[in-house]
């Protein structure tokens, strides 16, 4: 059974293990409504994508999802029919039931998700804790652009999973942030190199790629010999794009990001702070 540290919680039901995970967005923190900012449907497809995501890291299967609203002043009827449809759309193409949830007032638009998947077997997800030295450290997709309507990686995830994948997560805080949480899990140093990120269109550069969240690609470690089985595995599941950009080594546990010349930078991606 897995608790708090990573993506998802697990427990067994009925024979098979239950993945759930919470996830929260919010007004003026998370995102802007009206002129330049996202429709209610983008809010509402961006919160489900957010909370599916973390499902991906994990390698589960997705299910069901709860929604709560908490609607504020001036927020209409019709935008929270139209932020709702932005999560039906996004649910009806990812295989997941929305099922059920709340609607309360409060003095900024919140929305809260709760997203519910499935495994067989213990062996069948991946966690943040479990790299090795040695392993390749990669990443789905594009980095920086912080697309409007992002796809959760779920097929991808699962297809690390089968193929070897020793730890995950989703790169919804920056890569700079996410990857420190899998070397600080996994007791390594992950060693980085900025000219292998592949850059979104329009990034001005690798820093930005790096510390730029909301991307919910996947970063993910394997070992060596299992490179070629990635590969072909996330060709099988959509053709999503893959590239090596480190390594794991011994070290202080957290990550470290090396400039052409091999000099350390020092970056910062997304903190919640409280």
């Amino acid at each position: 059974m897995r608790g708090v540290g990573d993506d998802a919680a697990v427990v067994r039901s009925a024979g098979k293990l239950c993945v759930t995970s919470v996830d929260a967005i919010v007004e003026n923190v998370h995102f802007r409504l009206g002129e330049n900012g996202a429709t209610p449907a983008e809010v509402g497809h961006r919160a489900l994508a957010s909370a599916l995501s973390d499902l991906a890291a994990m390698g589960a299967q997705s299910a069901e999802a709860y929604l709560v609203l908490g609607l504020s002043p001036g927020f209409t009827e019709a935008q929270a029919l139209e932020l709702v449809r932005g999560a039906l759309q996004l649910a009806a193409s990812t295989g997941t039931t929305l099922a059920g949830g709340d609607v309360v007032s409060a003095p900024v638009l919140t929305v809260c998700v709760t997203v519910v998947g499935w495994a067989e077997e213990e062996p069948e997800l991946v966690g943040r804790d479990g790299v090795r030295i040695g392993d390749l450290v990669g990443v789905t997709g594009t980095l920086g652009s912080r697309p409007s309507h992002p796809v959760p990686r779920l097929h991808e995830g699962r297809a690390l999973a089968q193929a070897g994948a020793h730890a995950m997560i989703d790169i919804s805080d920056g890569l700079a942030t996410d990857a420190r949480h899998i070397g600080e899990r996994s007791g390594v140093r992950l060693e980085i190199e900025l000219e292998e990120l592949p850059l979104g269109e329009g990034v001005p550069g690798f820093q930005v790629a790096a510390t730029t969240g909301e991307d919910y690609e996947l970063c993910f470690c394997v070992s060596p010999e299992d490179r070629g089985a990635v590969e072909d595995a996330l060709r099988a599941a959509g053709g999503a794009q893959v590239t090596w950009i480190g390594h794991a080594s011994a070290g202080a546990p957290g990550v470290s990001f090396l400039d052409a010349r091999g000099d350390e930078q020092h970056l910062e991606g997304f903190e919640h702070r409280w």
